[in-house]
C-alpha cells in the first residue's frame, strides 16, 4: 500500500496549495508610449535592453506577457511596411504601445498587471543620458554579455583578451 497516492490525498494536497480559487482569468492592459512628446527617445531600446533581457525580467517578476506594439515596433521598417494591414499585423496602423497581459489566477491577476505597469511606465520616462542609470546598468549588462567588460579603473587596456593582461600570459606559439 505504501507509494500509492490515493484520490482523495490528492485532492487534499492540491486543494492545500494557496487560497486561490482556481479560477484562472485572462486580462490585458494598454500602456501608450509617449513618441508624440518625445520623437527621438529609443524607448523600444529602453524597454528591451539588452538582448531582450529588461522585457523578460519585467515578465519574470509580475508573471505577465509584454507586448510592444503599434508602429516603430518592428526593428526594420521596409519589413514594418511589407507587414502593415496583414493579419496578425493591424496593430502597426496604431501608435507604438505596449500590451500587458495576465492569465492567472482571479485574485492577483490585477495587482500583477498594476506592477507591470508601474515599472513600465518608470521605464517609459525620459531621463538625460548623463543621468540615466538605467541604461548604464543595460550597457554594462551588453558589455559582460559580449565579453568586453572591463572595471572601471581596471588596468586592463581596450583589449579583454586573455593573452593581454597583467600576469605576463602569452599566447601560445602556433606554426603558420
Amino acid at each position: 500500500m505504501t507509494g500509492i497516492l490515493h484520490p482523495s490525498s490528492a485532492q487534499n494536497w492540491l486543494s492545500s496549495q494557496g487560497s486561490s480559487s482556481g479560477l484562472i482569468v485572462k486580462r490585458t492592459i494598454r500602456v501608450d508610449i509617449p513618441v508624440d512628446k518625445y520623437p527621438n527617445y529609443n524607448f523600444v531600446g529602453r524597454l528591451l535592453g539588452p538582448r531582450g533581457n529588461s522585457l523578460k525580467r519585467v515578465e519574470a517578476s509580475t508573471e505577465c506577457r509584454v507586448l510592444i506594439r503599434g508602429r516603430g515596433s518592428i526593428k526594420d521598417p521596409a519589413r514594418e511596411d511589407m507587414m502593415r494591414g496583414k493579419p496578425g499585423y493591424e496593430h502597426l496602423n496604431e501608435p507604438l504601445h505596449i500590451l500587458v497581459e495576465g492569465e492567472l489566477p482571479v485574485e492577483i491577476v490585477d495587482a500583477r498587471l498594476m506592477q507591470a505597469r508601474e515599472i513600465l511606465e518608470d521605464l517609459l520616462k525620459p531621463v538625460d543620458e548623463s543621468q540615466d542609470y538605467y541604461k548604464k546598468q543595460q550597457l554594462r549588462e551588453l558589455a559582460m554579455l559580449n565579453g568586453t567588460f572591463r572595471e572601471e579603473g581596471s588596468p586592463m587596456s581596450g583589449s579583454v583578451s586573455p593573452f593581454n593582461n597583467s600576469l605576463g600570459m602569452k599566447r601560445a606559439k602556433t606554426r603558420g
